[in-house]
């Protein structure tokens, strides 16, 4: 899961997959901002086949925050 999560935010983010890691925090980068975290939501909801509710998304503000969330969906 850890790793395919890796992928997603790499690839959303334009990022590369080294830059991944649980320090990875919203808006601390300039790739990851509020229309990218909308995209990195919807990449993360398709690929696990999730539907994540509001608060999730909006308290899903670093990879390792996205991890613990995940993990509540699975």
């Amino acid at each position: 899961m850890e790793e395919k999560l890796r992928k997603i935010f790499a690839s959303s983010l334009d990022i590369r997959i080294n830059d991944v890691h649980d320090d990875l925090k919203y808006a601390t980068i300039v790739q990851w901002d509020s229309i990218a975290h909308m995209a990195l939501v919807a990449a993360i909801e398709e690929e696990f086949d999730i539907m994540m509710d509001a608060e999730d998304v909006i308290d899903m503000n670093s990879f390792s925050k996205a991890k613990e969330i995940i993990k509540k969906y699975l």
